[in-house]
């Protein structure tokens, strides 16, 4: 007989089910699959050894959680997962409005129904799937709404006095009994009602105008929060911190390769893009290391953070840059350009906090001058290293492309909007391209090469050794100095 086709009392005594506090059933759960080598926080990367480990030894402690990082780390994804530690159903009392264990009441109604009813008395099963509650600490948050308070219309219709405590409407923490229970932006959640909180969380008590009931909630609360040196708009107040049993450390991505496996995983591509719109694994590389540039970037705000998702956002208007292109040049499947990132731009300025200094230099500007510190960065990893200063006897592998721009009086233009073939011709005709790449990546696809020559064609701009200009219809690139000298 299946668990939850029990439906009586009575029967669920005979069944020799055992209750056990969520905090214990999350505990042997997770105990269970830490013995079977099974993964614990599934989809979640670059934790495997910092935070999760965190996260596992809070469970097994039986402590309340406070999740601290910045915008964009997988706080509210790692609550959520927890879920996949609960047992998948519960007994609840039939009705009960706060989750009632059948073998350990807490609430009147409960308790009058089995004192009524006995071994008949109804239960039905509770899902993991609903154990879980969330709420999103705002400046309007009341001790009503997350605890509760007298309801006169409930005193009215069963013509009760204030005085009886079944005139009290629970709010959504005593409703959230034996679930897990999720406070989002602690901080910004009032000091009054966080000192509300205090009770709850360490002996159980909850006061309601006036009615102290002696309610020992079985919860899991974990709570997230932006470090309080950015939340300007608020704390956590310190006997409330010391209430919570583990406050863990979240952080960004260490390494680019996990920061594609997120956006990889995380984006929301449609199938099409995905045959229509070939993506270099360089391109790939690029767009993490974006976001990677602008952590570091003197013109964003480091406190306020760079979320993973600019990247997952930037990769979906990337891919959708390159699919508009095609379609209106008419091309079935297309290759990745690097004059499509300038596409990620609206997916940068929305998702960054300038500094006062980016503030002058305007967004748009902030987030295209990242792209090119991005392949600046990455270029030394394919190629040999660009010197600033070298004695002019001295070769350089880069010497043969500067001087084919050179000998272009009126540089050299690659249109946004060419199509695939015409893009590889205009590519091909730069023949020391070619040889850079036959000498330094001889095992690069010819689908990818045209993109790694606009990479070096970008770098080479970055180091001074080109000039770059971008106007309405495409990029102008030319040597330097041919102008100046030609004029002589």
């Amino acid at each position: 007989m299946k668990i939850e086709n029990i439906k009586t009392l009575g029967e669920l005594n005979k069944s020799g089910y055992i209750s056990k506090s969520i905090k214990d059933e999350l505990r042997d759960n997770l105990i269970e699959k830490i013995k079977n080598k099974e993964t614990t926080f599934e989809g979640v990367h670059g934790y495997e050894n910092t935070v999760i480990p965190e996260l596992e030894r809070a469970i097994l402690s039986r402590h309340n959680i406070n999740l601290l990082g910045l915008r964009g780390q997988a706080k509210t994804r790692l609550a959520r997962l927890m879920l996949n530690l609960l047992d998948e159903y519960i007994p609840v009392v039939e009705g009960s409005e706060i989750n009632d264990d059948p073998l350990h009441p807490i609430s009147r109604y409960a308790k009058e129904l089995i004192k009524e009813k006995g071994d008949n008395t109804p239960i039905t099963w509770l899902h993991s799937s609903e154990r879980f509650a969330e709420k999103l600490a705002t400046p309007d948050v009341t001790v009503a709404d997350i605890i509760g308070d007298v309801d006169p219309i409930k005193a009215a219709n069963l013509k009760l006095s204030y005085a009886d405590d079944r005139v009290i409407h629970y709010g959504m923490i005593p409703r959230a009994n034996r679930c897990i229970f999720v406070i989002n932006e602690l901080p910004d959640l009032q000091a009054r009602i966080q000192v509300a909180l205090f009770n709850i969380l360490q002996e159980g008590d909850i006061q309601i105008r006036g009615f102290k009931l002696r309610l020992p909630l079985d919860i899991q609360f974990l709570f997230t929060a932006n470090p309080e040196d950015y939340t300007n708009r608020g704390s956590i107040v310190t006997p409330l911190k010391d209430r919570i049993g583990s406050q863990i450390l979240t952080h960004y991505p260490e390494d680019i390769e996990t920061a594609r496996k997120i956006t990889e995983q995380e984006a929301r591509v449609v199938e099409s893009q995905k045959t229509t719109v070939i993506v270099p694994d360089l391109a790939r590389d690029l767009l993490e290391q974006i976001v990677f540039e602008a952590r570091e970037s003197e013109y964003i705000d480091a406190k306020s953070g760079v979320s993973a998702r600019l990247a997952i956002t930037a990769l979906e208007n990337l891919l959708s840059t390159a699919e508009r292109r095609s379609l209106i040049a008419g091309d079935v499947q297309t290759t990745l350009r690097l004059s499509d990132f300038t596409g990620i731009i609206p997916s940068i300025t929305g998702k960054v906090e300038l500094v006062y200094e980016g503030e002058q230099e305007g967004a748009a500007v902030v987030a295209y001058n990242l792209i090119g510190e991005a392949v600046k960065s990455l270029f030394v990893e394919f190629f040999p290293k660009i010197e600033k200063l070298k004695k002019q006897e001295d070769e350089s592998p880069y010497d043969d492309i500067v001087s084919w721009f050179f000998n272009q009086k009126d540089g050299f233009e690659l249109l946004d909007d060419l199509r695939d073939k015409e893009y590889k011709n205009v590519l091909d005709a730069i023949s020391p391209l070619d040889d850079l790449l036959g000498k330094h990546q001889p095992n690069l696809s010819k689908q990818d090469s045209y993109f790694v020559k606009e990479f070096v064609l970008w770098a080479l701009s970055e180091y001074k050794l080109l000039s770059k200009y971008r106007f309405s219809q495409g990029i102008q690139f030319k040597d330097p100095y041919g102008s100046f000298i030609s004029g002589i």
